[in-house]
């Protein structure tokens, strides 16, 4: 699609009046660009011929296109930061160097977020790796609740019930005969 003034007020109207990217086509840029390579030669055969009303058309249109543009920067700045929290990227009505644009912020916020969550977590991520340290027992008598060598309550534990333990409180179990590992 060729670009006009009619085009560029229309997307401009609709990007000021709603929050949402309006719909553009992927090349949008491309035509942008040539559309403003062509204005600017009229442009500047009206400063020559001193044709100042010609010459202050170009002047609004490069303000709109520059409220378009940064509208738009803003709006996918903003998409970007929910599908950062949403883990749903979305790049509908977006041109192709828009499209770039977020996946390079999404990359940039994923990598802020997991370093947020490794500040919250980062206890939690030991936890997580003593974990593997865990072994599965089927309780073969009742166990009362009892303080772990970690200083963690366990228990109680029912007859037949099977269970995650630490490894040292595993072999515990199975050396007394009250558990058996699976």
């Amino acid at each position: 699609m060729e670009l006009n003034y009619d085009e560029i007020r229309r997307i401009y109207r609709l990007e000021k009046n709603t929050s949402k990217l309006v719909e553009i086509q992927e090349d949008f840029f491309d035509s942008l660009t040539d559309f403003i390579l062509e204005e600017k030669q009229t442009y500047f055969i009206s400063m020559e011929k001193l044709d100042f009303a010609k010459a202050k058309t170009f002047t609004n249109l490069k303000k709109m296109v520059e409220e378009i543009l940064s509208l738009r920067e803003k709006k996918i700045l903003n998409k970007a930061l929910i599908s950062s929290k949403t883990a749903e990227p979305n790049n509908e009505l977006m041109a192709t160097e828009e499209k770039k644009m977020f996946k390079e912020i999404l990359k940039i916020l994923e990598s802020h977020n997991s370093l947020i969550e490794s500040v919250f977590v980062g206890k939690q991520k030991k936890t997580k790796e003593k974990d593997l340290n865990k072994v599965s027992v089927r309780i073969l008598s009742d166990v009362p609740s009892f303080i772990g060598t970690d200083m963690k309550e366990y228990g109680p534990f029912k007859k037949e019930q099977t269970v995650e333990l630490p490894s040292k409180i595993a072999k515990l179990f199975v050396s007394r005969k009250i558990g058996e590992r699976l």
